[in-house]
């Protein structure tokens, strides 16, 4: 059985320029996350159509066909790209996009930006999407260390959105992976994972007595530690298989 809790907030800014969505359609879910940039609203109008992209494209497409998250990214590009044009005031706005897709037993996931999909098993992190970032790409390049990332001075730096040129393929998509009973994942905002280190997300999972208990645990740390922060918008979509 799946369980899911979702949460989105503003924090200290005057728009929440995050988009979250769940939908249903015949036995196939997804998740949706996605985080605008663009300010004064632009970032929500970037986040909301490439999730309203995606959420129609899940009606009328296939939900469980193998091109089905490849082809709603792109569609997700088109949409905001078509809006930057008919709108000249919101042509800087882009935004980060994360899709989980749970169907016929199996998950699979689909990004781009700095907005995280994590895979938890047994109350430890299994798998971490890697973000499109100045401060990963230092990673990659071994000058800087994985956990310097959240405080790095160019972590909102994204070198690939929907809503940037394209030059190429520029969102990573995973595997189908079989699931399995215990498992849990966790969508989340750069607003949100920058405030809570993955050792205590892995600790409130396994407080946790439910999927509701384990967001609202992970969000009281967020609170406290983006306290006095000027706390950007922060969202979380978080799963559970029981």
């Amino acid at each position: 059985m799946l369980t899911y809790a979702m949460r989105s907030r503003p924090g200290d800014r005057d728009y929440n320029e995050d988009t979250i969505r769940m939908q249903e359609n015949g036995a196939t879910q997804i998740f949706l996350l996605a985080d605008g940039l663009g300010g004064c609203g632009h970032g929500e109008m970037a986040s909301s159509t490439a999730v309203d992209s995606v959420a129609k494209r899940f009606l009328w497409d296939d939900p469980a066909g193998e091109n089905f998250l490849p082809d709603a990214m792109e569609g997700a590009q088109n949409a905001v790209s078509t809006v930057k044009e008919k709108y000249p005031e919101m042509k800087k706005m882009s935004t980060t996009l994360v899709i989980l897709r749970i169907s016929g037993g199996f998950a699979q996931w689909i990004h781009i930006g700095d907005s995280r999909l994590y895979l938890f098993r047994k109350n430890r992190v299994v798998f971490q999407t890697l973000d499109h970032s100045v401060p990963q790409m230092l990673v990659n390049m071994g000058e800087i260390r994985p956990d310097e990332i959240r405080h790095h001075p160019d972590r909102n730096r994204l070198l690939r959105t929907i809503g940037s040129a394209w030059t190429d393929q520029p969102y990573e998509l995973s595997e189908k992976i079989p699931l399995q009973k215990g498992e849990a994942f966790l969508l989340a905002s750069d607003g949100f994972w920058e405030y809570i280190e993955e050792k205590d997300m892995c600790r409130t999972l396994a407080e946790s007595k439910n999927v509701a208990g384990w967001i609202e645990r992970m969000t009281t740390i967020v609170e406290e530690n983006g306290r006095s922060a000027d706390m950007d918008n922060y969202s979380a979509v978080c799963v559970w298989l029981v």
